[in-house]
């Protein structure tokens, strides 16, 4: 055999690998959009804390709101959840649960983590007292940030 036509035969066989492999990136892309352009895939977070997946990750301003920045740090180290599923319906039964024994104190909030707002709030939170100014001010900003969101949307918090 001539070296012109095993030259031939070597391109045609690379020209074959080429099509395969475009052919197999099609195909996964027609995959992908078939299953509504999402991978159900539940990758461990290398931050620690995190368990599954999360549509979303914000950044908490420390700077803007320190007393509930440590808070949310304090807690996260403690073993709470760096995640908030976004259950506004269950808010309000949470907010009772993690409040429940924990006193009132004049001029001061009682700031909880995981928020009342997260499938992952009540029973068994970090309650911290904290000043209303940072507390409310904190929470304003969450809402905010979440409003758009829908419920059973996960959240990462990240406090820098």
């Amino acid at each position: 055999m001539s070296k012109r036509r095993r030259s031939r035969k070597s391109k045609g066989r690379q020209r074959f690998k080429k099509q395969i492999l475009t052919l197999v990136a099609m195909l996964m892309v027609a995959l992908y959009a078939w299953v509504g352009g999402e991978w159900s895939l539940d990758i461990p977070s290398q931050f620690g804390g995190s368990k599954g997946s999360v549509d979303h990750t914000i950044t908490f301003p420390s700077e803007r709101y320190p007393e509930t920045a440590n808070h949310i740090k304090t807690a996260i180290k403690a073993g709470h959840s760096d995640v908030c599923t976004i259950d506004r319906s269950g808010a309000e039964g949470n907010r009772d649960l993690s409040l429940k024994g924990v006193p009132v104190k004049k001029g001061k909030d009682r700031d909880e983590w995981p928020m009342a707002m997260c499938a992952e709030g009540g029973a068994g939170a970090d309650i911290q007292y904290i000043s209303p100014k940072d507390n409310r001010g904190a929470g304003s900003w969450v809402g905010n940030q979440l409003s758009t969101y829908p419920d059973g949307t996960r959240v990462k918090f990240v406090v820098k």
